[in-house]
């Protein structure tokens, strides 16, 4: 709680009203959600971003895309523009949103697709890729015109919903009791080694219904991967000075990862989605040349990075030592088993009633 929540808690009330209403609505059928025949598989959360989707939704993708023909659809958050589109890679993430050109750099042999109304998307994907077998919405706890046949909640274990207020005092974009609607819920960005003791603890608090499953997963960051030509030609050394760029909603894991292998580490945020201007990128480059020292990098997330190499700032950036890092989700215990079956054995099912 900060210094402004008792002052805006009496908004909440408006908020709060005006959410249960609408699910109320959805709940009892007077919205009448599409419903697909083929997998459709939701995830998402309840608070305002920051709970690791991208890292699941590409966990399912590598689970996935060797087994079935698999598909992405998003809004495209920031993108200019609405409406449908198949991304290929003439998209930049001005057409189509950073999320999903991630994915399209990333894999290859999966259809991609954004669309501020997911039913309409869904549907002209179908009519254009038929053999589509299932679909994973990003991002769609609270978009209920689509009826998910699995639905995924995710929540950070250092902000569980529990402990969250609603908008604005909190980030909660629905009341926690939405968080019945979930089949699987997840607790991300918990610490590599996550005793019984405090599995037992979150548990507790979270208090899962009998249906639904409450997993663990946790954070691996990859390699360092050059984003620039003035990256290519420098070494990552062991002992170095960063400078991390990042406009991405919670910076704390990435944060506390550099910290550990960085003499010193300074680090320039942005807002989520945050689209760079030459502005910007003037002050990182001011930044980066206060840092004294001749053994220093710029490392950002591939989020970012997608973001920083639009054609119009590659001139001005191409000569910064700049290097991304990802990122891959790791289940705790036998989650991984637990989550793996839970997704592929309602496909299976799914596609057998077809």
């Amino acid at each position: 709680m900060n210094a402004w929540t008792p002052l805006l808690l009496p908004f909440n009330l408006l908020y709060g009203t005006v959410t249960t209403i609408r699910n109320l609505l959805f709940d009892y059928e007077v919205f009448h959600p599409k419903r697909f025949t083929i997998p459709v598989i939701g995830v998402g959360n309840l608070s305002v971003g920051g709970t690791g989707k991208t890292p699941h939704v590409e966990y399912m993708i590598r689970l996935l895309k060797d087994q079935f023909q698999v598909a992405t659809i998003s809004r495209g958050y920031g993108r200019k523009g609405k409406g449908f589109i198949l991304a290929s890679h003439e998209h930049n993430h001005t057409n189509i949103g950073d999320e999903p050109l991630q994915y399209l750099s990333k894999f290859s042999d999966i259809s991609v697709v954004v669309d501020n109304r997911r039913a309409r998307g869904i549907k002209k994907l179908l009519n254009i890729k038929p053999q589509t077998q299932v679909v994973l919405m990003d991002d769609s706890f609270q978009h209920r015109w689509v009826k998910a046949g699995l639905n995924i909640l995710l929540t950070d274990f250092r902000n569980l919903y529990i402990n969250n207020y609603l908008l604005p005092a909190g980030t909660l974009r629905e009341s926690i009791s939405g968080a019945k609607r979930a089949d699987i819920i997840i607790v991300t960005k918990t610490d590599p080694v996550f005793p019984k003791m405090l599995r037992q603890h979150v548990t507790e608090e979270l208090k899962p219904l009998p249906h639904q499953k409450l997993l663990f997963s946790t954070i691996n960051y990859g390699e360092m991967v050059p984003v620039t030509r003035g990256a290519t030609t420098c070494t990552v050394p062991k002992s170095n000075n960063i400078l991390l760029v990042a406009g991405i909603a919670n910076i704390y894991p990435l944060e506390e990862y550099l910290r550990r292998m960085s003499e010193n580490l300074e680090v320039l945020r942005f807002r989520d989605h945050h689209n760079y201007t030459e502005s910007d990128i003037k002050t990182i480059e001011n930044t980066f040349g206060n840092i004294i020292s001749r053994k220093k990098i710029i490392v950002t997330t591939e989020k970012d990075a997608i973001r920083l190499k639009h054609p119009s700032l590659l001139p001005l950036i191409e000569k910064l030592p700049i290097f991304s890092i990802g990122i891959q989700v790791v289940f705790h215990d036998q989650d991984k088993e637990t989550f793996d079956e839970e997704v592929t054995s309602y496909i299976r099912r799914t596609l057998k009633q077809l």
